[in-house]
């Protein structure tokens, strides 16, 4: 199957570890693009691509002021990554429950065990 465009889906454009990046400079305010090379070390025309990235599937919003565009980051575009990791952290929990619950009951087993190292003790 066929990977889906970076530029149409959420997922796949947080994949790339410089746009995450960016999105946690962007997290602490508007910045430029000046602003983000700056602070990432990044050249002005790979940042400008990742921007694109960000700005076509929403997850970064831009303004000009004056000759300056400014980016921010969308939260209300998170949500399909919410929504996924909440549920992902639900059935892994899930897992670990009964997990806990499994081992529970082998010690509880291993303990009424005649030839247990427990049950010797107490004779």
């Amino acid at each position: 199957m066929a990977r889906t465009a970076t530029t149409s889906d959420v997922f796949n454009a947080v994949g790339d570890a410089n746009r995450r990046d960016i999105l946690e400079v962007l997290a602490l305010g508007e910045a430029s693009v000046g602003d983000v090379v700056d602070r990432l070390g990044l050249g002005q025309p790979q940042v400008s691509k990742h921007l694109k990235v960000l700005r076509d599937v929403d997850l970064v919003r831009c303004r000009s002021e004056g000759r300056t565009r400014r980016y921010r980051v969308n939260g209300p575009a998170f949500e399909p990554l919410e929504s996924w990791i909440t549920e992902l952290s639900r059935t892994i929990n899930e897992h670990y429950d009964r997990l806990d619950d499994y081992l529970e009951t082998l010690q509880l087993e291993t303990r009424k065990s005649p030839d247990s190292p427990d049950s010797r003790k107490k004779h």
